[in-house]
């Protein structure tokens, strides 16, 4: 699936994807891979938060998944343990871009979290035990005051604490746009029902 320009060049999303991110990463001044994270809470009340996307899994069939870490006893993670379900978007203001994904989501707590979590810094992996996520903080001291205790308690190579680790969303919608002349821009939706089904690809009026 390709415009006149060859952005949407290839058919498998997820490539497309990882292409548009190394463009990125090459242009925008901070945080190329943040994506605007959304979920809903049992009222069905949205909440929107920016988060790191640590990796897009490209499987070579046209499947995979878009994976970040966090705390799971978080907003977010609560929410998403519930619903199983979430959406993001990601928009690069420098190349006129942004890609929309809704899916399912699955924990990502083997060999990879693993290994993720040790590639953080000391005070990122001790922070990640100290930090009661989304939850009330009396002040800042109290936190600092939780970071020392932590860093007396797991020393200088903590482990992963069993709280924490990654998100994997598996999309049944994957939406590309790229800014056009006089807005008539190109957008071009994958979708499909299950994972276990090819895509179907439109192009959308702008």
């Amino acid at each position: 699936m390709a415009d006149r320009t060859g952005k949407f060049a290839g058919d498998d999303p997820f490539e497309i994807a990882r292409r548009w991110l190394a463009e990125a990463e090459t242009q925008e001044p901070n945080d190329p891979n943040a994506i605007a994270l959304s979920t809903v809470d049992a009222d069905g009340m949205p909440n929107a938060r920016m988060v790191l996307l640590k990796e897009i899994e490209a499987h070579g069939d046209g499947d995979g998944a878009f994976v970040f870490y966090t705390n799971y006893d978080s907003q977010k993670g609560q929410e998403i343990a519930a619903t199983g379900k979430a959406a993001f978007v990601m928009h690069w203001k420098s190349l006129r871009r942004q890609i929309r994904v809704r899916g399912t989501v699955t924990r990502e707590e083997g060999a990879k979290a693993e290994t993720y979590y040790r590639s953080r810094s000391l005070k990122s992996r001790l922070g990640a035990w100290a930090s009661e996520q989304s939850r009330p903080l009396s002040s800042r001291a109290a936190l600092v005051a939780e970071v020392a205790k932590v860093t007396a308690r797991h020393g200088t190579d903590p482990a992963r604490p069993p709280f924490w680790g990654g998100f994997r969303i598996s999309p049944v919608e994957i939406e590309f746009w790229a800014d056009g002349d006089f807005r008539l821009h190109d957008r071009f939706r994958w979708s499909r029902q299950t994972g276990a089904q090819p895509w179907s690809v439109v192009r959308l009026n702008p």
